[in-house]
């Protein structure tokens, strides 16, 4: 299947963005090159989480697995642009599954462990999917069991060494000859082509229902290619995972990259931290990825970062918020850890800011170099291959001019195709000039009249606005994560009466601390934050609630505050 139009692929093919790579031909390549280095490596506590030992396979042993789970789905029907909906933890089941569906042409559809049968439901009538693939053990819960109801009319594989009735167990069918030598015939004469569609991800649905995001090979290779620039990969590099492998992070930053690298895939699932930092420590870990709140509270403990060893470990990733400008230069001075500013999304935009394209720690943290503007050139090779302008929200009107806040559009090999099996969505999220409407807001920064970098504003839909002032709750969260009596924050809009709205915010307090609002009405007005933007009610609470892949779901704080705790002025 392929749903890219033609011009476009004429387009980047003639321009060599686009070829016929694929994830089987990436992972062949390192096959043949590399039989005996160590491929995939599972996370140490996997008998808490499916209650088998964890493996380490090198590439040959790898190999092997694929090519037996390739077979043993073949015999069971499954082949070219059959719907294969996956919802496995960070296990090596989940990228061996990866490289069996690539190698059949199956479209694989995963999902993250956290979707019930409600969303479940929904996206197999969306796919009107042909099978569903799960663990009946993860951390005592039955997935294929509890989620068959969801699947009625689809088979069902299971891949756990727990067996069970109602479905096929992956892991004990014995082949038999014939079934051989049919999937030795069909592996022979298919070959997966860059433009196929290789995945259907799923949006993280915080402004309602998820969406369907189909990618081809070559969408995919796009996106490793600005990931893999900016983590700067080497050879046989150890590339450890805590995001879910399931979207554009885990897919793009490490699925791909791990076998353009031919290294070492170090999966974890999100996120045990003694677990993660032992396998830092245990395993030579070259690049990670982490989330701002994690980074800033491990750079709060320097006694625990003082008893590891992080000699092998250049780089770490971040993202999904602006990261706080201390806990950038942090790392670096004190660790020579380099922290990547990456910002991206299912659909395909991507904008990444290194040191090599922003050597100073302090602004990398918030500033994006543009990606895609004519008279910029930059060290990450995807930035040639994308365009991107921003827009008046209301008028549609290009912005040239630094600090005026506007959309983002994003344009190139990077981008999908369109959501799955919506054509009246798909009809308002592309410009007439072809772009991608993000719904992010960013402005022109003029740091040193040098006007080359973006910086993150804000969701669309996330500005609060009180009475006519926008005011970006990311620019205020930026600024609380690093007060010292906070572990983790979110700033919303409440409703308000007269002003439309008010600024709340939500913390989660650092251990054996107690933060009141007047603790952060100081530390902002220190920091000489306009009055207006100064948050008038304070929500201490144990967690934030985020999505997935850990950016916080604001539209869920705002009832927390209730509506006695509205301001009415």
């Amino acid at each position: 299947m392929r749903t890219s139009p033609q011009h476009l692929i004429d387009e980047y093919t003639a321009k060599g963005w686009w070829t016929d790579e694929t994830l089987t031909s990436l992972f062949q390549a390192a096959v043949g090159r590399h039989p005996d280095r160590i491929a995939l490596v599972d996370p140490p506590n996997k008998p808490d989480l499916v209650g088998e030992a964890p493996r380490r396979l090198s590439y040959r042993q790898l190999d092997e697995q694929v090519e037996l789970l390739s077979a043993r789905l073949r015999a069971h029907g499954v082949g070219v642009d059959h719907m294969v909906v996956i919802q496995l933890p960070n296990i090596a089941e989940l990228a061996i599954a990866y490289l069996a569906l690539a190698r059949l042409g199956a479209i694989v559809s995963p999902v993250p462990v956290q979707y019930g049968r409600h969303e479940l439901g929904r996206i197999k009538a969306e796919l009107n999917a042909d099978a569903f693939v799960a663990v009946r053990n993860f951390k005592g819960q039955d997935l294929l069991t509890e989620h068959a109801t969801a699947f009625d009319g689809c088979k069902l594989f299971s891949l756990s060494s727990v067996k069970g009735a109602g479905a096929i167990d992956l892991d004990h069918h014995e082949l038999t000859r014939a079934e051989r030598e049919d999937y030795a015939d069909y592996a022979a004469g298919f070959e997966p082509a860059g433009n196929d569609i290789f995945s259907i991800c799923w949006t993280s649905g915080t402004s309602g229902t998820p969406k369907g995001v189909p990618r081809s090979f070559n969408h995919w290779m796009a996106i490793s290619l600005s990931s893999g620039d900016l983590a700067d990969l080497h050879d046989d590099d150890a590339l450890l995972n805590p995001f879910p492998m399931v979207n554009m992070g885990g897919i793009g930053g490490f699925l791909f990259n791990w076998l353009k690298c031919q290294g070492k895939l170090v999966l974890h699932h999100p996120m045990d931290l003694p677990v993660f930092l032992k396998q830092l420590v245990d395993e030579q870990i070259n690049y990670t990825i982490a989330p701002p709140a994690l980074l800033n509270m491990l750079l709060q403990n320097e006694q625990l970062l003082a008893n590891l060893d992080l000699s092998a470990l250049r780089a770490i990733g971040s993202g999904s918020a602006p990261l706080s400008p201390w806990m950038v230069e942090g790392y670096e001075t004190k660790y020579g850890i380099d922290i990547l500013n990456n910002f991206g999304s299912n659909e395909g935009m991507a904008l990444s800011s290194s040191p090599q394209d922003v050597p100073d720690p302090a602004l990398r943290g918030e500033l994006f170099p543009r990606f895609g503007v004519e008279g910029y050139q930059w060290s990450n090779r995807a930035a040639a291959t994308v365009k991107t302008k921003l827009v008046d929200p209301d008028t549609h009107e290009e912005i040239t001019q630094p600090g005026i806040p506007g959309e983002l559009l994003f344009g190139g090999p990077t981008i999908f195709d369109g959501y799955w099996n919506s054509p009246e969505l798909n009809k308002t999220v592309f410009s007439a000039d072809g772009y991608f409407h993000t719904g992010d807001l960013f402005e022109i920064a003029d740091p040193d009249n040098d006007p080359r970098f973006y910086r993150f504003v804000g969701r669309h839909k996330d500005i609060i606005s009180r009475g006519g002032m926008k005011i970006s709750p990311a620019e205020l969260d930026n600024l609380l994560a690093g007060h010292p009596k906070i572990a983790d924050v979110a700033v919303v809009g409440i409703p308000d009466e007269r002003l439309g709205e008010r600024v709340a915010a939500a913390v989660v307090p650092a251990a054996d601390q107690h933060v009141e609002l007047a603790d952060i009405i100081e530390f902002l007005k220190a920091e000489d934050v306009a009055v207006f933007k100064l948050p008038e009610k304070l929500l201490v609470v144990e967690s934030l609630p985020r999505n997935p892949v850990g950016k916080v779901l604001r539209h869920e704080l705002t009832p927390l505050f209730g509506e006695e705790n509205n301001v009415h002025g």
